[in-house]
């Protein structure tokens, strides 16, 4: 039966064209913004999981920044402990020579001199942003970020955190005071530092001056591979976070990104789909105007 008061064909219809085009607005919206969740009411879930990993992929971001200052901060002691190692070696090397009798051993003196204050020089120079892991002064441990990880307790309850990785400065600085000359691996009592040749020293005296300069090479080589060893550990932190973002990064695109391929194709069928719909709509509106005709004489 054809009624007046209501098309049931063309309600039909129109139902079926708002459904397509709201199908095609969020598939439009998918292709332009290259997401098919971008917000929570797309897949709460989804939602909820993208938000807190790419927050903590911006924290892990910025721990790897803080993993370069760090690295900064032991390659720049490792440079210095490198150095003061090769220069207390020379002072080794000065030492041999002064056991000949024959030696000047005021020019020898003179020549450490020269060496130690450039092992004063070293220490100084080994600053970076305003830490210098070479004296000790009042520094205690030097700390350097290495991670950032989150965790779950037993309650469920999460929790995240930046890991630091230390280094013990005030057993294995050159120098304890700020002038580089007391104190440390190099200043201690009777230690390089106090090194002194004249023409009179005695082969006795040496023979100390040299027990100084080996226990001073054991404790810089023991400080050296602590330094190595924070350093390779840096080091492969910082290739991990590098992973772990990828990682991160391609799991949240799983979640939220959309699949342009299939997009464009449901993109298509959709637009085709949509002018079907309003064809279908335009037949059955014109069934009202077929009723009229039989009215007409």
């Amino acid at each position: 039966m054809t009624s007046i008061n209501f098309n049931s064909s063309a309600s039909s219809a129109l139902q079926t064209l708002s459904t397509i085009n709201k199908s095609l607005e969020q598939t439009q919206n998918n292709v332009s913004s290259g997401y098919k969740v971008g917000k929570a009411s797309d897949n709460v879930a989804y939602w909820s999981i993208s938000t807190t990993m790419n927050s903590d992929n911006k924290a892990l971001n910025a721990a790897s920044d803080a993993l370069g200052v760090g690295a900064a901060k032991v390659d720049t002691a490792y440079a210095a402990m490198e150095s003061a190692i090769d220069v207390v070696n020379e002072i080794k090397s000065k030492l041999v020579t002064a056991t000949e009798t024959s030696t000047d051993k005021g020019q020898i003196n003179l020549e450490i001199s020269k060496l130690k204050e450039q092992l004063t020089s070293i220490a100084k120079g080994a600053s970076f942003s305003g830490e210098n892991w070479m004296i000790a002064g009042d520094q205690t441990n030097g700390s350097v970020v290495d991670g950032f990880v989150r965790s779950t307790d037993d309650g469920g309850v999460q929790s995240v955190a930046v890991t630091t990785a230390t280094y013990a400065i005030n057993t294995n600085a050159l120098f304890d005071d700020e002038d580089a000359t007391t104190g440390g691996i190099l200043g201690a009592d009777d230690g390089v530092m106090s090194i002194a040749l004249t023409d009179t020293t005695t082969q006795a005296q040496i023979a100390t001056y040299m027990s100084a300069v080996e226990t001073a090479l054991d404790g810089m080589t023991t400080a050296g591979g602590t330094l190595g060893a924070l350093s390779t550990r840096i080091d492969l932190q910082t290739d991990y976070a590098g992973k772990l973002s990828d990682a991160i990064d391609q799991g949240v695109s799983r979640l939220v990104d959309a699949d342009m391929e299939e997009e464009s194709a449901k993109l298509s069928a959709l637009q085709t789909q949509q002018q079907l719909a309003i064809q279908s709509l335009s037949i059955a509106n014109s069934s009202s105007q077929n009723i009229m005709s039989l009215f007409r004489g």
